[in-house]
């Protein structure tokens, strides 16, 4: 639980740090022949190899446990644009769960650029650094075409985690809910509140899990093939969603509704608008800082499950939960993209660590600080890839799975 002044306590806890990341060796440097080794004459040696054939840089250098956490500082939590120096800290942050929670490197890296070009062709350059690239905290509809084009010219996995980490955490929430609920993925209705890049990513990730009855709601109302001045991405949700062309409001939308997810603004779902849904409502309010209603107010206006994405609440979702063992399996079978099948993969390896005899109203998801997360999904994400594909290393998911325990034993998680 947070203190009661979260501010100052923040401020002094980063001020006293200097930041929560620094760089360490892996090596010995004690001697001489240690220094020989590590740098001249030494390093000539991977240089050659690596000059002959440029995937030996992921054998002989740090690049195959090394991404890029990047953002241009233009959609940072729910500060909005507030630029790369200030978006710094949520990078940071990302880095130290990328270790803590599955050994992964990560660098921070803010770029002093919005324009869309200029960023693609940053990352372009910083490819030969890294093993994979997550994108974090770019304002929409440009993400998606910064991201599209990345993975169309990249030769390493590119994730824009607002987007597909949101997407995969509240799927697996999801699942877990319904099974609680005793209610079908394919068949209940779902309304999304929200088509910005979180939403819409939920939105598609829905449609590929093969639910068949979703509603998807913009600033202007339900989202339908009728809709007015929409980018690519809503028209193609626009195509595969509201199949019984539906307009309307938020009001109208939630009535009836058996699951109602929030990634959109503080404070718009009211009591009303559940107690208007089906029997044993599920209502995720993902806005955050602060919801679309509180934990507890949702259940007091008659959720049968209720989850948002702080800490400081039961059935927090959040990607969290997912980015740290999506990385850590794509980068253990070098894959070369991270597809849809790795994402579904990933949201149904989350919802399987909870048995049905384990599911309460407060206990729908894994808690994000729960040891068993970034293993597990490391190793659904290693077997998707392997079996779609896209993975140039062929490690046995099981190997993967303990490779990453072992990595991460001794950290302060749960058990």
């Amino acid at each position: 639980m947070f203190s009661t002044d979260i501010k100052q306590e923040s401020l002094n806890y980063h001020s006293k740090n200097k930041g929560k990341l620094e760089i360490a060796i892996k090596v010995p440097l004690n001697n001489s022949n240690d220094l020989g080794l590590a740098y001249t004459p030494g390093v000539a040696e991977p240089c050659k190899e690596i000059k002959e054939n440029k995937l030996l840089s992921f054998e002989y250098t740090c690049r195959s446990n090394l991404i890029a956490v990047v953002s241009d500082g233009s959609r940072v939590l729910g500060l909005g644009d507030i630029g790369p120096e200030a978006a710094m800290p949520v990078m940071e942050g990302k880095a130290i769960l990328f270790k803590a929670f599955a050994d992964v490197d990560a660098v921070p890296i803010c770029i002093n650029t919005k324009e869309p070009n200029e960023i693609i062709e940053t990352i372009k350059r910083l490819e030969p650094t890294f093993g994979g690239i997550n994108l974090e905290d770019f304002s929409s509809p440009k993400c998606y075409d910064i991201e599209d084009k990345l993975i169309e010219i990249l030769d390493i996995p590119v994730f824009h985690d607002d987007q597909h980490g949101t997407a995969i955490a509240a799927l697996a929430a999801l699942i877990g809910a319904l099974r609680f609920v005793k209610k079908e993925l394919r068949k209940a209705r779902i309304v999304v509140n929200g088509a910005g890049a979180a939403g819409t990513a939920i939105g598609r990730i829905l449609v590929s899990a093969g639910c068949e009855n979703v509603i998807m709601l913009t600033s202007k109302g339900i989202l339908h093939q009728d809709s007015p001045n929409l980018d690519r991405i809503k028209q193609y949700l626009a195509s595969v969603t509201n199949k019984n062309g539906l307009t309307g409001n938020l009001v109208e939308a939630a009535n009836g509704a058996d699951v109602l997810f929030g990634v959109s603004k503080p404070n718009l779902f009211t009591p009303e608008m559940i107690k208007s849904m089906a029997k044993d409502p599920i209502v995720f309010a993902m806005a955050n800082p602060v919801p679309e209603i509180s934990y507890h107010d949702a259940i007091n206006a008659g959720a049968r499950v209720a989850g948002t994405g702080r800490s400081d609440a039961p059935n927090q979702v959040n990607n969290a939960s997912v980015f740290p063992g999506l990385f850590r399996g794509a980068l253990d079978v070098r894959a070369s993209v991270i597809n849809e099948e790795m994402k579904l993969a990933a949201a149904f390896a989350i919802t399987s660590l909870i048995t049905d005899s384990e599911l309460r109203e407060d206990y729908i998801v894994p808690n994000a600080m729960d040891q068993r997360l970034a293993p597990s999904v490391a190793a659904a994400v290693a077997k998707a890839a392997i079996d779609t594909g896209v993975a140039r290393v062929i490690v046995d998911p099981e190997l993967v799975k303990k490779r990453c325990l072992e990595r991460t034993e001794g950290r302060n998680f749960l058990n």
